[in-house]
Order: structure tokens, then C-alpha cells, then sequence
């Protein structure tokens, strides 16, 4: 498994959901730092088409994104 952190850099809302954007975390904390060193650059988009699991992202706030192998 691999685990990023990213922060949400915006949030657009539509009808029935939003379109996330996020970017990996460059700094702020130590951990901040660790997760610098393996997920330096990239982007997040996500197109959530339900409205209460849009709210659960917030702009500015930092999210684990935990990826592992689909068998």
C-alpha cells in the first residue's frame, strides 16, 4: 500500500455533487515533510456526484489517500 496526504485546493459544487481539486502536501509539519519526499508533485481531481460526501471535503484542509492494489 502506498499513503499520500493531500490538501484540497478547491471545491466546486454542482446539483447533486462538486469537483475536488487537490495537491500533495509539500510542507507545514514534520510529517508534511516525510510525505514530501514520496508524493512530491502531482494533482488530485475527483468528481463526487453525491452532496454529502462533496461536504466531507473541505478547502485548505489535508486528506490520507491510501492506494493499494485492486486484485
Amino acid at each position: 500500500m502506498v499513503r499520500a496526504k493531500f490538501k484540497v485546493e478547491s471545491v466546486t459544487n454542482f446539483a447533486n455533487g462538486a469537483n475536488i481539486n487537490m495537491q500533495p502536501i509539500t510542507c507545514g509539519s514534520e510529517e508534511n515533510k516525510q510525505f514530501y519526499q514520496y508524493t512530491p508533485g502531482g494533482s488530485l481531481k475527483l468528481e463526487v456526484v453525491n452532496s454529502e460526501t462533496a461536504k466531507q471535503f473541505i478547502p485548505g484542509k489535508e486528506y490520507y489517500i491510501d492506494i493499494s492494489l485492486a486484485e
